[in-house]
């Protein structure tokens, strides 16, 4: 049996195993600063500390509860980390130009740098926090108190301390841990490499224990199967009625928010990131990691709703089953690992508000009141900062404990953790605006985070108090001074909604309505202009941010002053001493340029936050000749020169494109022109040859006289054949005409494209005859039905056919024809062992009016022929192609598709 001294033993022990591992890491990182501390898989893990004890005891609860409700909480962060690419890559490069240190940070420094913005982010984030910090206390001790049990040996040293007193000394320890590990730098911006090694040890520790105390579920449940059959021989089913309403979606979407918007995510994913391609594999080792995480939830809140007692807490299922069954090896393994998910999150959620605190509220009171600024022994704000972060952890675990001790009769882990998503999500709509949205105003981003904080403080905040305050009971049942529309739990009579979803509902609806109208209703200022430039347009906009200084009458000396006090007389003198040597002069003959205070702001910004080092150095570098106002009418106007200069170039580009396509018409013009001229050249000689026969023979015949009969019908004969040439000509013109310009009706129809050849031969037979041309009749496809025309199709074998006779010229002249089909097209070949057609007069021979050099003679054709039979065929969906043939001469190849294969 387990002991409460010998699980405390353990537990301190762990502890100092971690402090070792982030003393080294420590060391490590400052000795080689491209150790393994700085690899993805570093980087991975600290990321999973999203992973705390509710998810490792209460996801086990939750499911037991309500089904697969705790899905949500691993479902949402898989979707923000499997779309890394559109929307935490944006994040982490802003924060690396920037130097952003915190959520607050990021909102200030994108909203005109507004101090009062952070300050109230810092606040809501403390307040939102503080029962996320009680779920951790309240897991750590309900964790002992079961493995203690209830015998006097169990509790050993517990004795007579009960929860309260349990919570405030692990609080005390976790204070203790978090200040000599989270406070030692006072650069917000460097990472906490040994923290970071010790939460991603952390990470795989928890991992483990919940794998294990899983498999060991699994092997005593006789496995997957077992363990549901088991459950319904009792008559317990697992609960999935409730899955997939309007509280599973409104989960999903806090879980989504939380991420991102929580302190401590933000302060592993953007801030501790040291490399943005580390994203890459967190896009998908994260989201494996949380399947891991979940994938045993279920067999276990299952297997303990059937064999421990009735009234069992099921948040505690994964250390009561090991301990039921006496395996208490595995026991105090799952107690480790519930004890380091809950001091993971405890360490980085501290200092991550303790910075917040420092920059955003702390360190505006010492710039305004400060008389530790002007102290001259050059560490004044470097301490004051140290000693207000330690402070601030001492404060937000205080909140968290005071918090547990009011809420401590609390059944469940998982609302307790709801509260908080529900608070940080207000945070959410102002940071997608910051980086997307380039007309988000201050004004509307404060009063909707505010206004969205007074209403999750009123419906989500208050009711959680309900169990320790009559008065909150009674306003939760009747509403301030009887107003039952106003009741936390119904507000504006919204009633019957869970309480969840509707706290949600009108926090996030209010706080994205005040958003949009307040930045359409509001002008953003100067400033606020430059940022949003700078943030929305940071993929754009490469290298450094924009300058928001110009020098005044500061001087080396003042800024150096400035620098001292913040950054230590290290770090500023070796700044200073960097810039000197950049600029080839010595440091005491630097003069602070533009460049050179933007490269300052961002060095205290790292330290102290973006809002108040601009604050800060406003005090030195105004006042000289060119105020802060000035210098944002001059940045303000500049901007505009460049908008409007973007604006020209755009219009430039679409004149460019539009001349272009212009020249490109043009051209096609001209050339249509000249076809044309061409065309008319072509046609005028065609029909004048006959036209000159015609009239000289007319002229003779009607002179009177020196004609006999015989030379009379001669002429007439001639007048005749040379009229039907002409008709003939002009048909086809007329035709070819018709058929390039789709005037002439077209009806594809099925037809026998056999029968068309076997015609077209039996037309040209008495043509073969007369020259003793010898006819290859080869391969023969059968009856084969194509779309088209079969006349047309016929006049086009015949067109082909007369070709190979009319300019075959040789002794024994020979033409082959042949049909086949082949992949789906009938395919004619019509060839001959005339003189062929030259390499030069291929590209020319289906155009209009071209006989070719060999072809000059007289043949009696116009040249129209090929160029008719190719539009014909292409009418019918199939090509005319001249292709090398079996026979020396030419080879024309008809190819169709066959009918019905589509």
């Amino acid at each position: 049996m387990l002991s409460a001294d010998f699980v405390i033993a353990t537990a301190v022990g762990y502890v100092g195993l971690l402090f070792v591992l982030a003393y080294l890491g420590d060391r490590r990182a400052r000795a080689n600063k491209r150790s393994w501390l700085n690899s993805p898989a570093v980087y991975t893990l600290s990321i999973s500390v999203y992973c705390t004890s509710w998810t490792f005891y209460g996801a086990v609860g939750n499911a037991a509860r309500s089904g697969l409700e705790f899905l949500t909480i691993y479902l949402g962060p898989t979707l923000v980390f499997v779309g890394w690419y559109f929307l935490l890559r944006r994040l982490v490069r802003i924060s690396h130009l920037h130097r952003i240190t915190s959520l607050a940070d990021l909102l200030s420094s994108r909203f005109g740098k507004s101090s009062r913005l952070g300050v109230l982010v810092t606040c809501i984030a403390v307040i939102g926090i503080a029962p996320y910090i009680a779920l951790q206390l309240k897991a750590v001790t309900s964790s002992i108190q079961a493995v203690a049990g209830a015998s006097e040996f169990g509790r050993g040293s517990l004795t007579g301390i009960d929860d309260v007193g349990l919570a405030l000394g692990v609080a005390a320890a976790m204070a203790l841990f978090t200040i000599l590990f989270g406070t030692r730098h006072v650069d917000a911006k460097e990472q906490h490499h040994g923290v970071v090694a010790a939460i991603a040890f952390e990470a795989v520790v928890k991992l483990a224990a919940l794998v294990a105390v899983g498999v060991f579920v699994i092997y005593i449940g006789g496995g997957v199967e077992g363990i549901f059959s088991q459950a319904a021989e009792k008559g317990i089913a697992f609960n999935t009625a409730a899955s997939f309403d309007s509280r599973w979606i409104t989960t999903l979407v806090l879980s989504i928010a939380a991420i991102i918007c929580l302190p401590r995510q933000f302060q592993v994913t953007v801030v501790e990131n040291s490399d943005e391609d580390h994203l890459r594999v967190a896009g998908w080792a994260f989201p494996a990691y949380m399947m891991l995480m979940s994938i045993f939830i279920i067999p276990i809140a299952l297997y303990g709703l059937t064999v421990m007692p009735a009234g069992s807490n099921p948040d505690m299922f994964a250390l009561t089953l090991p301990l039921s069954a006496g395996q208490n090896g595995i026991a105090l393994f799952a107690f480790i690992g519930g004890f380091s998910s809950a001091t993971s999150m405890i360490i980085l959620e501290s200092i991550a508000l303790s910075i917040m605190v420092s920059n955003h509220i702390i360190m505006p009171l010492v710039l305004k009141f400060g008389p530790v600024a002007q102290s001259g022994d050059g560490q004044g704000v470097s301490r004051v900062l140290l000693i207000a972060r330690r402070f601030a952890i001492v404060l937000i675990l205080s909140l968290g404990f005071f918090y547990f001790m009011f809420t401590r009769d609390s059944d469940a882990l998982a609302p307790i953790g709801l509260i908080s998503f529900t608070a940080i999500a207000q945070f959410f709509p102002a940071l997608l605006a910051a980086i997307f949205w380039r007309d988000a105003s201050l004004k509307a981003v404060t009063m909707a985070i505010l206004c969205g904080f007074v209403i999750w403080a009123w419906t989500c905040f208050l009711p959680s108090l309900a169990s320790v305050s009559p008065m909150v009971s009674v306003l939760l049942h009747r509403g301030p001074w009887g107003l039952s529309w106003l009741r936390p739990e119904a507000l504006f009579g919204l009633d019957g909604w869970d309480p969840l979803a509707h706290a949600a509902f009108w926090s996030l609806s209010i706080n994205c309505l005040i958003l949009t109208l307040g930045s359409l209703l509001t002008r953003p200022s100067s400033l606020e202009r430059i940022q949003a430039n700078a943030f929305v347009d940071v993929f754009r906009r490469h290298g450094l941010p924009q300058r928001n200084f110009v020098p005044g009458s500061a001087t080396a000396n003042d800024l150096f002053f400035v620098a001292e006090r913040v950054l230590g007389e290290k770090r500023a003198a070796a700044l200073f001493e960097q810039a000197a040597r950049e600029r080839g002069v010595e440091p005491a003959l630097l003069e602070p340029t533009a460049d050179f205070i933007g490269r300052l702001e961002r060095e205290l910004a790292g330290s102290i936050g973006a809002s108040s080092a601009h604050v800060m150095l406003s005090k030195v570098v105004a006042g000289g000749d060119v105020s802060l106002e000035e210098m944002m009418q001059m940045a303000d106007e500049t901007q505009q020169v460049i908008e409007y200069s973007q604006q020209l170039e755009k219009t430039s580009a679409e004149l460019r494109l539009t001349a272009r396509k212009l020249e490109e018409a043009n051209a096609q013009l001209r050339e249509l022109d000249s076809q044309k001229d061409e065309f008319l050249s072509q046609v005028s000689h065609e029909v004048r040859t006959p036209m000159t026969s015609i009239r000289s023979f007319s002229e003779i015949l009607l002179e009177p006289g020196g004609l006999n009969e015989a030379q009379r019908q001669r002429f007439l004969s001639t007048i005749h054949q040379e009229s039907m040439r002409l008709t003939k000509l002009l048909d086809e013109i007329l035709d070819l005409s018709a058929l390039e310009r789709g005037e002439r009706t077209w009806q594809n129809a099925p037809v026998d494209a056999e029968d068309a050849l076997n015609r077209a031969l039996g037309v040209c037979d008495a043509l073969l005859r007369q020259r003793n041309m010898q006819v290859e009749l080869g391969e023969r496809a059968h009856t084969t039905m194509v779309e088209g025309d079969g006349d047309r199709l016929c006049q086009v074998f015949i067109n082909l056919i007369s070709n190979a006779v009319k300019y075959n010229h040789t002794e024994l002249p020979v033409v082959r024809v042949s049909s086949a089909v082949r992949g789906g097209h009938y395919v004619v070949e019509v060839a001959d062992n005339g003189p062929g057609i030259g390499k030069a007069e291929r590209k020319f021979i289906f155009e209009k009016f071209w006989r070719g050099v060999s072809g000059a003679g007289d043949q009696g054709g116009a040249g129209l022929g090929l160029a008719i039979s190719r539009q014909i065929i292409a009418r019918m969906n199939g090509t005319l192609e001249l292709v090398p043939g079996p026979l020396p001469g030419a080879c024309f190849r008809v190819r169709l598709p066959v009918a019905g294969r589509d």
